[in-house]
């Protein structure tokens, strides 16, 4: 799995990138509410995981 990364900029965006391309931006209470839950995350998995569900890119169960 390709790892994302997150970005908050000074005008209180989250820019969500994954492989070096930006695929989501967030802005307002959405952005103020993922960078809190980022911030709270107990390890790398569960920021991964976070990241992938505010791009929408994550699994839903179905796959094999």
């Amino acid at each position: 799995m390709s790892a994302f990364t997150a970005l908050v900029t000074r005008d209180e965006r989250v820019m969500v990138a994954r492989d070096g391309r930006t695929v989501a931006t967030l802005a307002g209470p959405p952005a103020e509410r993922l960078a809190l839950a980022l911030s709270r995350a107990r390890d790398e998995e569960a920021r991964q995981l976070l990241l992938a569900r505010a791009t929408g890119n994550y699994k839903r169960g179905n796959e094999r």
